[in-house]
This record gives structure tokens, C-alpha cells and sequence, in this order.
């Protein structure tokens, strides 16, 4: 089932809707009807959502529910709506697919690609228990904010494929192999019924939802895919549904071409090291010591292998946190700017060249500085 918040959502529903309608298998053959449903939970809504969603529902070949209520003043915030959304559509599935069911979730004002639904099931088809779709910008939307704006976005998104694949090749996960993303977006994510019961379904939080679920997730031991081929397109909107959200941040952003970018956005040398070390960690979480020496940003922890075997109650997550408080070398530096980001690109290129090489072992040092791609360096050196 697929469940979509909706507050004041009469311009854009028709067309999230229309897009679920036209779904097609990943051959071009439209799935059959009733492959899923569709709940559109119109909340506190003052203008014709729900109207406009029925009047919709009468040409989908997909059930469609719409539900109207009335969120109490504090739960009156796009995390709440979506997770009393989503927990609506967990009831209905339970009722109908107690099993294999899965509950998926877009936002009102987005349009999910013609092979949404297909390549979602796809994924979960590879043992997975929750997919994270690739988000993407209405185009029309996107271009009509400026060339300072898109030139900005482009430069983003550039650096963040490079963090992808350096994330990918440093930290290792079969179950979320590269190419994948690092993006959780609550307009597009899905998970199984038994995953989303085992947590206690979406946490509930005014904003930043959708990341804390995959997050979530991820601490419980659920396998959590971060998928190319499971695609969005959503607005570029400044007049957003929740305070602290995306469109606060695209209007400042837009009034600021170089304000700073989000804080995952680190260097990509200090972005390397902590892949690095994560991934070694993670390696030993799983198998057990090897005999390799620790990298120094872990070396320099006190009681680290104490810390590391102390924990198995906990999660994994629990203890990267508690190694990153502790190690000066893996604190995150003050955000990139979009000027910044040109020569970080240059690093990560050379990062990933190394990294994909088989005769080459990159190395990290502590000197951050990105002089190694204007002299052209051959080696990486990290510490």
C-alpha cells in the first residue's frame, strides 16, 4: 500500500496521483489493477485535497482510500501526518498481506517514475527490508530558480555521487551495493510490514522522519537499500508543509547561492577517513579481529577493541557513534560551501581512481589539505 500525506495538497495531488496510476512493469506493460493500493491521508486540509484526490481516484486502476482528520495542534507537522499516514496504511496491510506485505510512501507534491512500484519490488526481491528511493527535482520547477541555484545543485550532486562511491568502496554492504545514494526521503521509501511492526512504525518527529526510519532500521539489523533505479521527481517549492524542512532550506539557499551546504557534505579527505574507519570497524564487527593493525584515527581511541567487544548487546550504529565522540580525527569540520566544492570534487575523483584500483591500497593521512590534486600526486595518504 502506498500511503501519501497530504495538507493543502490540491495542486499537486492530481499529479502525484496520475503518476501512480500509469505504473508500468520495468518492460513498458502497465501492472495489472489492484497491484496496490493507494491511502491519501488529507490532514487538516483547508482547500479541496480530498476532492480533488476522489474526483482522481475515478480514473486510477488502483483502489484508492482518502481519509480526512484533524492532527492535535502538536502533532500538526509533516513527520507526524506521515507517520499516522503510514500506520493507517501498516492496519490495512496487515489486514490483507499480514506476510509480504510492504507499505510505501511518496509525498503529495511528487511524482514517482513510470517503474516506481515495479523497481521498488525488485529490490525487495534481493532480500532487502526497506528501499530509499533516488529523489530528483521537478524540472520545470528546478530551472526556473536560476543558473546561480542550478549551478549550485549540479556542484552538490557531482560531489555527493564521488561520496557515494567512496562511502561504497570504504564501507562495504552486500545487501546495498554500489551505485547506490546516501539520501533517506520520505518521497520515496518503502518497507516491509514486519520491519516497519518490529520498531514500532515511523518514529514520530516534526521533521527529518524519513531519515531517523531508515536509521532506525538500520540499528535494528534491517537491511536498508539505497536504490538508482527506484525513482522520484518533487517540487521545488519555497511554501513547504514543515518548518526547519526542504523549502526552508531551498529559499534560503536560493537567497544565499554559497550558504553552506548540509553537513554530511564534509571533505573528501575527512569523508574517506571515516569511511575507512567505519568500514574497518564494521569488518571486525562482523568477522572478528584480523590481525591488521587498527588505522590510526581508531588507534588513538582508548580501550578501543574493549569498546568494539563490549558491546554486542547494542547495535553497530550505537558504537561508530560512541568511536566518532570519542576520536578528534573523525569530527566532522565546519560545512562546505558551494566555492569549496570544485576542489573537493578533484579529490574525490582521485580518491575514487585509487580505490577502484586493483593494484593500489589508497592510504589517508592527517594532513587534510587538498594540495595532492594540484600537484597531482599519485598517492593518498591517510593516518
Amino acid at each position: 500500500m502506498v500511503a501519501v500525506p497530504a495538507h493543502n495538497e490540491e495542486r499537486y495531488i492530481g499529479g502525484c496521483l496520475a503518476a501512480l496510476a500509469l505504473q508500468r512493469d520495468e518492460m513498458g506493460a502497465p501492472i495489472a489493477p489492484g497491484c496496490f493500493e493507494i491511502l491519501i491521508f488529507a490532514n487538516n486540509c483547508t482547500d479541496r485535497t480530498a476532492a480533488v484526490a476522489r474526483q482522481a481516484a475515478q480514473s486510477i486502476p488502483h483502489p484508492v482510500i482518502v481519509i480526512e482528520e484533524d492532527m492535535p495542534s502538536g502533532q500538526r507537522n509533516a513527520g507526524w501526518a506521515r507517520k499516522r499516514a503510514m500506520d493507517l496504511a501498516a492496519a490495512r496491510v496487515a489486514e490483507v498481506a499480514p506476510v509480504r506485505g510492504r507499505v510505501l510512501t511518496t509525498d503529495a507534491d511528487s511524482r514517482v517514475a513510470p517503474t516506481w512500484f515495479a523497481a521498488t519490488v525488485r529490490e525487495f526481491e534481493k532480500g532487502v527490508d526497506c528501499v530509499a528511493g533516488y529523489i530528483d527535482a521537478l524540472a520545470e520547477d528546478y530551472i526556473a530558480l536560476g543558473c546561480e541555484f542550478v549551478s549550485r545543485g549540479r556542484l552538490e550532486d557531482t560531489y555527493l555521487r564521488y561520496l557515494a562511491e567512496i562511502n561504497a568502496r570504504c564501507d562495504p554492504r552486500p545487501h546495498d551495493p554500489w551505485p547506490n545514494h546516501r539520501v533517506s526521503s520520505g518521497a520515496s521509501l518503502a518497507v516491509s510490514l514486519a520491519a516497519y511492526s518490529a520498531i514500532g512504525g515511523l518514529p514520530a518527529r516534526p521533521v527529518g522522519e524519513d531519515a531517523a526510519l531508515t536509521e532506525t532500521l538500520a540499528r535494528a539489523g534491517f537491511k536498508v537499500r539505497h536504490s538508482m533505479d527506484v525513482c522520484v521527481t518533487t517540487s521545488c517549492r519555497f511554501d513547504g508543509r514543515a518548518t526547519g524542512g526542504a523549502a526552508d532550506t531551498m529559499r534560503h539557499r536560493h537567497a544565499v547561492p554559497d550558504a553552506p551546504c548540509d553537513e554530511e557534505i564534509e571533505t573528501a579527505l575527512q569523508a574517506t577517513r571515516r569511511f575507512l574507519c567505519k568500514g574497518f570497524l564494521r569488518e571486525r564487527w562482523t568477522n572478528g579481529p584480523s590481525g591488521r593493525p587498527w588505522p590510526a584515527a581508531l588507534a588513538a581511541v582508548s580501550d578501543m577493541a574493549d569498546l568494539l567487544d563490549g558491546n554486542r548487546s547494542g547495535s553497530f550504529e550505537d558504537v561508530w557513534e560512541e568511536v566518532c565522540r570519542r576520536s578528534p580525527a573523525l569530527q566532522r569540520g565546519a560545512p562546505l560551501r558551494p566555492s569549496d566544492l570544485p576542489r573537493q570534487i578533484a579529490v574525490a575523483k582521485m580518491i575514487v581512481r585509487q580505490l577502484a584500483s586493483p593494484v593500489r591500497t589508497p592510504r589517508i593521512s592527517r594532513d587534510d589539505r587538498p594540495r595532492h590534486a594540484e600537484r597531482n600526486e599519485p598517492a593518498i595518504r591517510i593516518s
